[in-house]
């Protein structure tokens, strides 16, 4: 669903389409996780966050895991809010 935040395999579906056009990952709610948001192509395109099977975010604990699991998705790259 994307509506709401988008599902690892929609995510990967997405990836392996090249529709994704941008990642960022970003402290969640000035916290010590972080969360990872995708926009997808066309203009006005709003950021989607991952969400896990249970909660609405999904969160991760250092850049380090959200590197792997972006790698683990198929994604190149991803932008760093600080």
């Amino acid at each position: 669903m994307i509506g709401d935040g988008i599902h690892e395999e929609v995510l990967r579906a997405l990836v392996e389409q090249h529709a994704v056009r941008e990642c960022l990952v970003a402290k969640v709610d000035g916290g010590p996780t972080w969360g990872l948001s995708i926009r997808l192509g066309g203009s006005g395109a709003r950021w989607v966050p991952v969400r896990s099977r249970r909660e609405r975010l999904r969160t991760w604990a250092s850049l380090t895991a959200v590197g792997r699991f972006a790698e683990g998705v198929g994604l190149s790259g991803f932008t760093v809010e600080l």
